[in-house]
């Protein structure tokens, strides 16, 4: 009754000249916390399984199994996260960090243990913690709340305390065995240790405020935004213009994006996040008069007003249709959990593939948790390919090459049936002379 292994779908080959340090593998899941794993939610599930002294070892278990490099996790209680999550991953050579939601602030120290928020860990022979930044949407929705849209801002966003979380890595050089498989290595760059931003946000559930899971994440770019540029002066990457007063570039450093956003692919979040725009008008806005509150948190397009905008390029490690779903229960299916890097500096090399969507209808299975499924979302997972000025003139110069290749085809392919025109032409005259 066990459910099948996940398959791994390869997207794409390393570059050539590639360094092992600049490949590592990111997963983002949400391990469902123990305040929230209720019998009146989950009653399709036993109590034995839905207790947490069960689910903790079978969660800790797929983690370990999966062994990514980076582990960005949802629904961590606070005591957890100290007395079992950082131990245990610690054993397996991972250092985190981590921030409960904003209420913790106003509890006891006892209260605050069953505080859940977000935690990220990274294995440490790879990776090195530069710096690390807390949003709370809470504070921030406080801040834009002035003049027109304040109410709404005030009431709607600013009582959902959730919060998003980033990390400045620099990567580290990995000690490799060159005579285990030599051929692999002769034409690997040298190490160069890069910056890495990782952010993991969770993002309000409730289906009925998709206008806060949407001011939330507009809220969380720009908080991204100011990190980068502290960060890109951290590492003494300028922006690509040569004024010191204006804007870093915020993809002049690499990012990864992950978390439970509570939003399906059609939804504005996503839309927002992928294509880096949203129209002033989306109906996620609820014609709630947020517009002159959002003005201070997004730039606006044209002189028209008529689109939000980010500045970062970022797209999503799985394409759409990939997953059928990322959280399974009862009552919802859908995806809702998500890994986005920077477009122009990852190389989605795979994934994580779907588990079989017939082992639930065979075995009649209602929705998770279950024995075998700790949380009822699944983790996601992607190997990504860190791109360095080297790696992305090979890419370019392979592009070329190819364009190059198809050109010579479509050339040869021109003679040929220019000849056979030729060849045509000559048996029509030929004809014709008999016709005579």
């Amino acid at each position: 009754m066990q459910p099948p292994t996940r398959p791994w779908l390869t997207m794409a080959e390393p570059t050539p000249i590639h360094h092992v340090s600049n490949v590592f593998t990111v997963m983002c899941y949400n391990v469902l916390c123990d305040k929230l794993a209720s019998r009146q939610l989950y009653s399709y599930c036993p109590s034995w399984a839905l207790s947490w002294d069960f689910r903790k070892n079978v969660i800790m278990k797929e983690i370990k199994q999966y062994d990514a490099d980076i582990i960005c996790l949802q629904e961590v209680e606070s005591g957890q996260f100290e007395s079992f999550f950082l131990p245990e991953l610690k054993t397996a050579h991972y250092y985190g960090i981590f921030s409960p939601k904003s209420r913790a602030k106003t509890m006891n120290e006892q209260e605050r243990k069953r505080v859940d928020g977000c935690a990220i860990f990274f294995k440490t022979k790879k990776f090195e913690l530069v710096n690390e930044h807390l949003m709370e949407f809470t504070f921030l929705a406080a801040q834009t709340a002035d003049g027109e849209g304040s109410e709404e801002m005030l009431n709607r966003v600013m009582p959902k305390d959730n919060i998003g979380l980033v990390a400045l890595l620099k990567t580290k050089k990995v000690e490799i065995d060159m005579a285990e498989k030599p051929s692999e290595f002769e034409n690997m760059q040298p190490f160069e240790s890069q910056p890495l931003v990782v952010c993991t946000a969770h993002i309000h559930w409730d289906p009925e405020y998709c206008d806060v899971k949407l001011i939330q994440t507009m809220l969380m770019m720009r908080e991204l935004q100011k990190f980068i540029d502290q960060s890109a002066t951290m590492f003494n990457i300028s922006s690509n213009n040569e004024k010191p007063q204006q804007q870093i570039d915020p993809n002049s450093i690499p990012l990864i994006l992950c978390g439970d956003l509570n939003s399906l692919p059609d939804s504005g979040v996503v839309e927002y996040l992928s294509r880096g725009r949203i129209s002033v008008e989306h109906p996620d806005f609820k014609k709630l008069a947020y517009k002159l509150c959002l003005r201070k948190v997004c730039p606006i397009v044209d002189q028209n007003e008529k689109e939000y905008t980010h500045s970062f390029d970022i797209v999503k490690a799985y394409a759409d249709g990939v997953l059928p779903f990322t959280n399974y229960t009862f009552d919802f299916r859908g995806v809702i959990d998500y890994i986005f890097c920077s477009r122009r500096l990852f190389s989605v090399l795979g994934v994580l593939g779907p588990l079989d969507t017939s082992w639930f209808s065979k075995h009649r299975i209602p929705g998770c948790p279950h024995h075998y499924i700790p949380s009822d979302h699944f983790p996601i997972v992607a190997e990504l390919e860190l791109l360095t000025k080297k790696s992305l003139a090979e890419l370019e110069k392979q592009k070329q090459q190819q364009q190059q290749q198809e050109k010579n085809l479509d050339n040869k392919s021109g003679n040929n049936n220019n000849n056979n025109n030729n060849n045509n032409n000559s048996g029509n005259n030929s004809n014709g002379h008999i016709r005579r």
